[in-house]
């Protein structure tokens, strides 16, 4: 049995040249890993602290408040994914709300840090409940 011939690619073919440069792949790079994948557990704990009847001590309250805008900038970024702010107008109000309460400073008084973790800790929870509802999301334990 003759061996089977190969057809040749006889056009000539222009060098790959990468769609970005090293700094552009290097500043993807560092967003890649510095991701945290959606954490729907830490997430429902920290509100679950917030809103627990026991005020938070006031030397967790800063590392509280960071965890629970990554909590809101999460879902945010998802419901952006799923166009949820575009196909549901409540969606899209709880959006804005997520990226106004979390641009807020924390206050220097510790009940009203503590309000403003609680208003942080109730719009992640309808924002959570909401995109669970609009199916971008799993229904969280």
């Amino acid at each position: 049995m003759a061996p089977a011939t190969i057809p040749r690619w006889t056009k000539p073919v222009s060098a790959w040249t990468p769609p970005w440069d090293a700094e552009a792949l290097t500043a993807v790079l560092a967003k890649i890993q510095g991701w945290k994948p959606f954490d729907g557990d830490a997430l429902l704990d920290d509100v679950g602290a917030v809103l627990d009847d026991v005020m938070p001590p006031e030397k967790d309250l800063e590392d509280i408040a960071q965890r629970l805008r990554r909590h809101l900038m999460q879902l945010v970024d998802i419901a952006a994914a799923a166009e949820a702010g575009q196909k549901d107008a409540e969606a899209h109000r709880l959006i804005q709300r997520a990226r106004e309460v979390r641009a807020e400073d924390m206050p220097g008084d510790h009940l009203q840090a503590v309000g403003h973790l609680r208003r942080m800790a109730w719009t992640t929870n309808e924002l959570l409940e909401r995109l669970v509802e609009n199916q971008c999301l799993k229904e969280a334990s």
